[in-house]
């Protein structure tokens, strides 16, 4: 049973980072609020196909109000909120740098349980939080072409905030997710997720643009393309083998699998995009994740 979790946490980080590459183009097209409404809607119609092949059930109709209020709850922490600042940070400082900081998630996770739960942390653990910090700043340095992190744009300073603010809602959203989806199917707990995140970014819609920008995209085929793609491997893979890899792991080793992203990314970067990345943050990404390797052993 672990060792399926822990090939399900890898695939999940696979499945993400590739997501992120076609979600960073379709967030430059439609913007971070339309695309996250069509990624949960894609995934939704997938999920459901999915669950009534292997399921017999096109909806979850047998899960357990306890399972409505957590998987709901992660769902509008985990996606509305934490993607809103996610997909933001994908359009100012990049994928790269913006998955990056979700390393931070696992250590940021301890930290509220030693603020609310009182749970104390060992010198290994304070180990490893210090070195993913330190990678992250490695990376920030990197990008920057040196110590001119020191005067960053207010627009990339805006994108370290959000991506930062992404990696505390996921450390919130993956506690509430073990909590909703213990005993349940994996296919039915994301249907419950996705379906509350598609109410959730509907009703940020209209409050924000009377609806316009969900309407205006579907003109826009390039940016609906791009979308799709990232729905695929985000949203129904990524999310669905993810919660596979929660119900069978310790949730800190999920996360230091899930982890492996920022290190993940640098491949395809690199060789398909043929993206220019600096040692530094090639450094701060493998430092970002020895440190969270090293918090959870």
């Amino acid at each position: 049973m672990e060792r399926i979790g822990e090939l399900a946490a890898l695939a999940t980080a696979i499945f993400w980072t590739t997501g992120a590459l076609f979600f960073e183009r379709g967030v430059k097209q439609l913007g971070a609020l339309t695309v996250n409404f069509y990624k949960v809607t894609i995934a939704f119609i997938l999920l459901t196909i999915t669950a009534t092949i292997f399921r017999g059930m096109p909806l979850p109709l047998d899960a357990t109000l306890h399972n409505w209020i957590f998987l709901s709850l992660s769902a509008l922490v985990g996606f509305v909120i934490t993607d809103m600042f996610l997909f933001s940070a994908y359009g100012t400082v990049g994928p790269r740098i913006a998955m990056l900081f979700m390393a931070l998630s696992p250590p940021v996770t301890a930290g509220i349980a030693y603020v609310f739960l009182g749970e104390t942390l060992g010198q290994r653990s304070l180990l490893g939080m210090s070195l993913v910090i330190s990678g992250i700043i490695l990376a920030i340095i990197g990008r920057a072409n040196g110590f001119g992190f020191l005067k960053i744009d207010k627009e990339d300073r805006r994108g370290y905030i959000f991506a930062f603010l992404a990696s505390l809602g996921q450390s919130i959203g993956i506690n509430l997710t073990k909590i909703g989806v213990e005993g349940y199917n994996a296919i039915a707990g994301t249907q419950i997720r996705t379906f509350t995140a598609i109410i959730g970014f509907g009703i940020m819609s209209l409050v924000l643009y009377g609806g316009k920008n969900i309407r205006n995209a579907i003109k826009n085929i390039e940016g609906l393309k791009y979308t799709s793609a990232g729905s695929v491997f985000g949203p129904f893979l990524g999310v669905t083998f993810s919660l596979v890899a929660i119900q069978r792991v310790n949730v800190g080793i999920a996360s230091t699998l899930l982890g492996l992203t920022p290190v993940i990314i640098l491949i395809p970067e690199l060789l398909l995009f043929k993206k220019k990345i600096k040692p530094l943050e090639i450094a701060g990404a493998v430092l970002a994740f020895c440190g969270t390797a090293l918090f959870f052993l």
